[in-house]
């Protein structure tokens, strides 16, 4: 459920009935600045929104800290592979990278679907490469790969081999993208994350700690890129 929280400027809230819930408690999300106020089963909306507005000057301190979305569209800068490119409208049929650009359909109601694609696909290509070429070096075949758009995790991998990624990756250097191949193939060897775990992702990557590091400082940034239309489940 959807509400607004008067005020300048207003705040949007999303109100989640919980039955775990033994208080209100309110979220905001650093991807994208989202607020969500959770309120237990039987509580009245009134008084979560009276809850909310004693709270609205944290809500918007915190929101501002978050740094918002950013909308992709023709102007804007985005990273692909490590490499930052201008988004520029050009007379051709489909996006493709040139020197410093990513060149797309002059369609502006479009380009960020455009841009979507065009990143889904490349990530899928890479991410493709990637998982076999780990997969070789480990001796291990995997079962497939799928791209989704999840904030929790970058990768996973199923006991039957099956790999998940975010496709959001491609935004990352290229060497990020493939640490977070390696470390998912290490896990057709140990499905874990014990001392030994470690040790194959070691083998198969030996500088990973730093594109590690990469991640856990810069992934948040990767998630705040809005394309106007996407799914966050479906890649």
């Amino acid at each position: 459920m959807l509400k607004t929280l008067p005020g300048d400027p207003p705040v949007e809230l999303i109100l989640r009935r919980s039955a775990r819930a033994r208080r209100f408690s309110l979220r905001v999300s650093r991807l994208d600045g989202r607020v969500t106020l959770s309120m237990p089963t039987h509580a009245r909306e009134s008084e979560a929104m009276a809850f909310a507005q004693s709270q609205a000057d944290w809500i918007r301190r915190t929101q501002a800290r978050s740094g918002g979305a950013i909308p992709v569209g023709i102007g804007s800068e985005l990273p692909v592979q490590g490499q930052t490119l201008t988004i520029t409208a050009a007379a051709l049929r489909a996006p493709r990278i040139e020197g410093g650009l990513l060149l797309v359909p002059p369609d502006p109601d479009r380009a960020g679907t455009r841009v979507l694609a065009f990143l889904k696909l490349h990530a899928r290509q890479r991410l493709q490469a990637a998982s076999d070429h780990y997969g070789q070096l480990l001796g291990r075949r995997h079962a497939g790969i799928t791209l989704r758009d999840t904030r929790s995790r970058w990768g996973s991998c199923a006991v039957s081999g099956e790999l998940m990624y975010s496709w959001r990756l491609i935004m990352a250097p290229a060497e990020v993208l493939d640490y977070v191949a390696a470390h998912e193939i290490a896990h057709l060897a140990e499905m874990n994350h014990s001392p030994a775990f470690w040790s194959v992702v070691r083998r198969l990557m030996p500088d990973y700690d730093r594109h590690r590091a990469w991640l856990k400082r810069h992934g948040t940034t990767l998630h705040r890129y809005d394309f106007a239309g996407q799914s966050r489940e479906e890649g």
